[in-house]
């Protein structure tokens, strides 16, 4: 076992590759501190990358009373979108409106109306939606996403899927973000400012030794060990932040979390337009259908309390089901298990508030302090993908105190790799590189694009035509793509790519992507043992070929 000496010691050890622990690590390595990572498996493969993916202010949450949370939010989607226009971008969201709509039973909201107004009988009725609305549109201080209006289902497109029961809705503004990818980028802008990352690397023990964490890591693939020394110990481990505490760390502690499985179908594509659908149930719930991938549409999501951490989160039967009869109930052609083409599911790590429902439970973040072992440990709970940015300022404030030396606030406005081009870019960005590879068609190129921003003109680097890019695997996806992924983006097997890196899982075959699979062990897996060594090896392109005998 390898150990640090004693002039190793960093300041910060961040437990947890996903977007919590990378937004911290990336705010942190910015102010100054030195700064590592682990991340047992890929980065994003848990709850960071089974979100509903929207940056979004949380309209619901104002039923509960949450303002600041709400705000915080509404804030945040305007400077993310600034800063990564390549991965997020503005979206239409339409609210249909029923006479029979109701809230959730216990929010704050409803209790306050079914004392003033009991003949309403727990409905939610229309006044309240365009309040609500109208706090949403103004909370945030808009610049660039566009307002709430008024809607004729009956005169637009957007009543075309929909049940004739349904003649007017509201429609305002939220933001789609490509969750997974968001992850990736704030990882690898971290690393490029000083951090390390390590992936596929477990953290076995932490054990505090004279003020100073020794904490203990496994490389999951070579079963290699070694010992980081760090000041701070951060515990973003998402769904199981508790259990790293008491296993982990092995401290007793009363804070905890509640484990809310959400799940998500993906049908075929149900309607023409590119507008989203917010539906309320009458159980007070609400889910999206939101257009995905250009031929699919998502459905999501479900709100179920998750016992156990160690059992993988999948969209049960039951789930799906609820979520089709949903749909269906404001649908004109019902959605059927057949349309169903994928499902997904994730853990919310919810900060344990007591709430009696896991629709209830609050999705604000809290951020712990403790120092009963000795040295300094920050608990990471809760927290929403829309304020990841603001969780790692914050953070950032409780960390400062043990290291007053850090800088300022810095990564508001500043732009992930990729996006440093003008909001409304993408459009010109992607004519610009059919202009520059002239084998590319619309498709493949907006692809790229949204995926890579200005970079997807190095991933491309000097290529003539697609035979350039060698091997094919399918749907657009290159033997050079993947090289690069390996080299910049910590990618080590085919799921990394065609499900966190991108989409395009939903394209390829089985067969396709065990080929890939197959492909990256051979060409791939020799070349690099954990995503930290990736900088040193500045020579990876000189081992690496694109299947063809074409080196990179």
């Amino acid at each position: 076992m390898n150990h640090s000496s004693h002039h190793d010691i960093i300041d910060l050890f961040v437990i947890g590759g996903g977007i919590n622990g990378c937004g911290i690590a990336r705010d942190a390595v910015g102010r100054g501190l030195t700064v590592e990572l682990a991340e047992m498996n890929d980065l994003a493969s848990a709850t960071s990358s089974a979100s509903t993916k929207l940056f979004h202010g949380g309209l619901r949450y104002l039923e509960y009373w949450e303002v600041r949370l709400v705000r915080e939010a509404l804030v945040e989607r305007e400077t993310l979108l600034k800063a990564m226009p390549h991965i997020s971008w503005p979206m239409r969201f339409v609210l249909p409106y029923h006479k029979d709509m109701r809230f959730e039973g216990n929010t704050p909201t409803s209790k306050l109306l079914n004392f003033l107004m009991p003949w309403l009988k727990g409905r939610r009725p229309s006044w309240l939606i365009r309040f609500g609305l109208f706090l949403y549109d103004n909370l945030g201080g808009r610049q660039i996403l566009k307002g709430t209006t008024a809607l004729k289902l009956r005169a637009g497109p957007e009543g075309a899927p929909l049940q004739d029961r349904f003649e007017k809705a509201y429609e305002y503004s939220d933001c789609w973000i490509e969750d997974s990818r968001l992850v990736i980028l704030n990882a690898r802008d971290a690393q490029a400012r000083g951090a390390r990352i390590n992936v596929r690397t477990k953290v076995i023990a932490a054990d505090q030794v004279d003020g100073i964490w020794h904490v203990t890591l496994e490389d999951t693939q070579s079963q290699e060990r070694r010992v980081v020394r760090a000041r701070l110990l951060v515990n973003a481990g998402g769904p199981w932040v508790e259990h790293i505490i008491r296993k982990t760390v092995r401290i007793n502690t009363s804070e905890g979390v509640r484990l809310v499985r959400g799940s998500h179908i993906v049908t075929r594509k149900l309607y023409d337009h590119d507008k989203c659908y917010f539906f309320q149930g009458e159980d007070g719930r609400i889910i999206f259908t939101i257009p995905y991938e250009t031929d699919f549409t998502l459905i999501g999501t479900t709100d179920v309390d998750h016992e156990d951490v160690t059992v993988k989160p999948v969209c049960t039967p039951e789930e799906q089901d609820y979520l089709l009869q949903f749909a269906s109930k404001y649908l004109k052609t019902p959605v059927t298990s057949d349309d169903v083409v994928a499902a997904y599911s994730g853990v919310r790590p919810l900060y344990n508030d007591g709430a009696s429902s896991a629709t209830a439970a609050t999705r604000d973040y809290v951020l712990k302090i403790d120092t009963s072992a000795g040295a300094p440990l920050l608990n990471v709970f809760g927290g929403k993908i829309t304020t990841y940015r603001k969780l790692a300022e914050s953070a950032l404030q409780q960390i400062a105190k043990v290291f007053p030396n850090a800088t300022k606030p810095w990564t508001a406005g500043v732009a992930l790799p990729g996006g440093d081009f003008a909001v409304d870019g993408v459009a010109d960005l992607i004519q610009q590189l059919i202009k520059d590879f002239q084998f590319l068609t619309l498709p493949w190129a907006t692809r790229l694009i949204k995926a890579y921003g200005t970079e997807a003109f190095d991933v491309l680097d000097d290529a003539q035509s697609e035979e350039d890019l060698g091997q094919s695997f399918g749907a657009t996806l290159s033997a050079r793509e993947v090289i690069w992924l390996v080299k910049n983006e910590y990618a080590r097997c085919a799921d990394d790519i065609v499900w966190r890196r991108s989409k395009l899982g939903l394209r390829l075959t089985a067969q396709q992507i065990e080929f890939l699979d197959t492909w990256m062990e051979r060409e791939c897996a020799p070349m690099v043992s954990n995503a930290a060594d990736l900088t040193a090896l500045g020579g990876l392109e000189k081992s690496l070929t694109l299947g063809g005998g074409v080196k990179v």
